[in-house]
């Protein structure tokens, strides 16, 4: 998952946005993962999927999963608009194993 974070970060940062924007989408996938890493515990059979798949899952073009604890109205947005990006990212994206 980090590798494929890194390589989003890498393609964010070569779109020339500034330093405050790439530093909320890094916190942003920070959250996601640790979001990611949550539900994994709770469901063991996406332990077995591939981790772009798993991804996949929780990423929509709406944006990612409802976060818990519960984020205000505009952190929510403001994290769904990273993840919206992650998610027309990953389609372009090589595929990463894991």
């Amino acid at each position: 998952m980090l590798d494929l974070f890194k390589v989003f970060l890498e393609h964010l940062s070569s779109q020339g946005l500034a330093r405050k924007t790439l530093h909320r989408h890094r916190d942003h996938l920070c959250t996601l993962g640790g979001e990611i890493i949550r539900r994994l515990h709770e469901e063991p059979r996406l332990r077995r999927r591939p981790i772009a798949r798993v991804l996949a899952e929780f990423l929509d073009e709406d944006g990612g999963p409802l976060l818990y604890p519960q984020m205000s109205e505009t952190e929510q947005r403001s994290f769904d608009s990273t993840c919206r990006k992650l998610h027309r990212f990953l389609p372009d994206s090589k595929p990463l194993s894991g």
